[in-house]
């Protein structure tokens, strides 16, 4: 079977930025992009618009990036969330 005509519906990324993050602060902050309800799970689900990606946030400092068409896409999406991460870096 040849595998012709295909197109990339999704790409998924991972990363460990290495710190924690305050949740409840950063969806307060940021409540327009964010919805977070630990209650039902354990991430934040932060949605950006340009380019169009959905970041599954963890307090752990893991980060799923979801949406992307092309690899470009989640490298720009990490490049704009990583520092409003770093602000909400859980210092303990």
């Amino acid at each position: 079977a040849k595998f012709l005509d295909f197109k990339i519906q999704n790409m998924v990324g991972s990363a460990d930025v290495s710190f924690k993050i305050r949740l409840e602060a950063l969806a307060l902050a940021h409540e327009s992009y964010c919805s977070y309800e630990p209650e039902l799970f354990p991430g934040l689900i932060y949605r950006v618009i340009q380019p169009k990606i959905v970041l599954l946030i963890f307090s752990s400092g893991k980060v799923v990036l979801t949406g992307a068409k092309e690899r470009r896409e989640i490298h720009e999406a990490f490049e704009l969330v990583y520092p409003i991460l770093k602000t909400f870096r859980r210092l303990s």
